[in-house]
């Protein structure tokens, strides 16, 4: 059986946001085995999974992504949408648009430490769509 519901995140400022509250809100009763499959629809933002407890750890990621990624490279050519949008692009590439997350007694089974965030890329990303597909 499958069901599948759509989301959509509030306006998030630039950097990683832990969801994983949000996202359980969101879904209807869990089976007691199953899989959830969580999909962005935006090409500029990504999903990941990580730790949850020290926020520094979301800092970090943003220092490393934009050293990886940088800003006003001047051989990006797609530079219409401002200079964070081909960054975002290709950041979003790195990390991501989906993730497949086992439940188990009804609950996902995530570690101890581990979180889901909304990589948000853009400095102004707006609203963010999830498609949640749960699989049982």
């Amino acid at each position: 059986m499958i069901k599948q519901i759509e989301i959509d995140l509030d306006k998030r400022r630039r950097g990683f946001h832990l969801i994983t509250n949000e996202l359980i809100a969101a879904l209807p009763e869990l089976p007691k085995v199953g899989m959830l499959n969580v999909f962005l629809q935006h090409s500029s933002a990504g999903l990941t999974i990580n730790e949850n407890a020290d926020p520094t750890v979301r800092d970090d990621f943003e220092t490393v992504f934009n050293k990886m990624v940088p800003e006003y490279d001047a051989d990006y050519k797609h530079v219409l949408e401002g200079e964070d949008d081909m960054p975002a692009h290709i950041k979003s590439s790195l990390v991501g648009t989906s993730l497949t997350i086992p439940i188990t007694n009804g609950r996902l089974n995530l570690g101890i430490w581990q979180g889901i965030y909304l990589c948000e890329f853009r400095n102004n990303g707006g609203r963010r769509r999830l498609v949640l597909t749960i699989y049982y």
